[in-house]
């Protein structure tokens, strides 16, 4: 059990290292030289690190945007955490063991599914997949399943929702790449196809294209607007005064010093510019590197196999999308937050991180099915169902007596509901 912890530990739950040894694997697998293994290898950890150290940056930034904004708008209540619902697993209810081996089963559960059916996506976003893990046994070990039995649960469910996600996001994410050569492995799949069934509702009609998002038209004085870190600081600047200066100095008075909190603010917009131009960065460098080298184990492992990657990896794509999907979203999450306490559920508060990275990924998806009309509705579309999901884990927790918790990704959040709503029944009934 201690050199299993310390493999997850040290090696499974690094996602850059496991990437970089799938590349090394498919590069052999290939036949190539040392030189070529090295490098590749090297070059797809480097990818994903930069990548990862401009999602650092953005989570700084909305982590900071998040408590000005809760200040601004004197907002309280639950703001969803699976960090915070891990804790309490681990800590208090003594399942850090269970949820460690459920990881590695759902990897294996995961290379055996896609091995062996039409699903051929190999999940490699890491910290997603711990997620899960942590879901399915707190929700497997509530319905009433321990030991092996809890871990083989959890490890099936989480294996099937690794290749099934993929798999039901793989149409519109070929439209958006315009090949078949990744997938998306993100945990927040379901809420994208809600965007893109909305987006398919509202899209116009008799159109051989939908307007989209990256062909907007500018007059010839904003043409400088077309480069996307312009046009992305020309929204974000304004939106991160604006609410500094609703909320005051107070919120971050101590992390500011004598700063003024106005020119803290500004600077702390243009970082969010500097995060996203990073991970672009990153992007492009893994992308580059883990598509040909993962040609190896499609050809000789897992015949016709695809990565499935975060998220990030589809912003090059659209970005105008990216920021229309974080505004709609965040609007969505604002809307929920107001309406879901007046029908009996809990106060979620928005999670900036969360309505950036899920946000801009509906959008993404949302303009691909509808244009920017699919882009803008579906995404306040979405906002709602992201909020209603964790409200309503929120009430299934307590009703199995746990504390006033709830996360964020929508699929791991089905995947907790599957085995309340279903798995338990069955339990109470034998």
């Amino acid at each position: 059990m201690t050199v299993i912890n310390w493999i997850i530990n040290n090696v499974l739950t690094q996602a850059g290292i496991i990437i970089g040894l799938i590349a090394m694997l498919g590069l052999i697998l290939q036949k190539k030289g040392v030189g070529a293994v090295i490098m590749g290898t090297f070059k797809t950890i480097l990818g994903f690190y930069v990548l990862s150290a401009g999602s650092a940056v953005l989570v700084t930034t909305l982590t900071y945007f998040g408590v000005m904004f809760q200040a601004a708008f004197h907002t309280t209540g639950i703001v969803p955490s699976i960090e915070a619902v891990n804790g309490y697993a681990t800590n208090n209810m003594g399942l850090g063991g269970q949820i460690a081996l459920a990881f590695l089963g759902i990897f294996v559960v995961n290379i055996l599914l896609a091995r062996f059916t039409p699903w051929k996506y190999i999940f490699l976003t890491g910290q997603a997949l711990l997620w899960m893990s942590t879901m399915t046994v707190i929700f497997g070990y509530a319905a009433g399943l321990r030991g092996a039995g809890l871990i083989l649960a959890a490890s099936v469910v989480g294996g099937f929702f690794c290749v099934a996600m993929p798999a039901l996001a793989q149409p519109i994410v070929r439209r958006i790449t315009g090949n078949d050569a990744i997938a998306l492995g993100h945990f927040c799949t379901i809420g994208y196809l809600v965007e893109a069934g909305v987006a398919w509702l509202v899209r116009k009609r008799n159109v051989e294209k939908q307007p989209s998002t990256e062909d907007i038209k500018l007059p010839r004085s904003l043409e400088f607007l077309q480069d996307t870190y312009m046009s992305l600081a020309v929204v974000m600047i304004p939106l991160f005064l604006i609410v500094a200066a609703v909320a005051g100095p107070e919120p971050v008075a101590e992390q500011v010093g004598t700063m003024n909190y106005m020119m803290y603010a500004f600077l702390q917009s243009i970082q969010f510019v500097v995060g996203v131009y990073v991970l672009m960065t990153g992007v492009r460098l893994l992308l580059g590197e883990i598509v040909p080298a993962f040609r190896g184990i499609s050809m000789k492992l897992v015949p016709d196999s695809k990565p499935a990657l975060d998220c990030p990896v589809l912003f090059p794509y659209a970005p105008n999308a990216v920021v229309i999907g974080f505004i709609t979203t965040t609007i969505g999450t604002l809307i929920a937050m107001v309406a879901l306490p007046a029908v009996g559920f809990a106060v979620i508060v928005p999670g900036m991180l969360t309505n950036f990275f899920a946000g801009g990924t509906a959008g993404i998806f949302g303009n691909t099915v509808g244009g920017r009309r699919g882009a803008i509705i579906g995404g306040v579309v979405h906002g709602l169902f992201i909020t209603l999901l964790p409200a309503l884990l929120v009430t299934t927790f307590m009703n199995l007596g746990f504390p006033n918790l709830s996360a964020t990704d929508v699929d791991t959040i089905t995947a907790g509901l599957l085995f309340a709503y279903i798995v338990r029944p069955i339990m109470n009934a034998f």
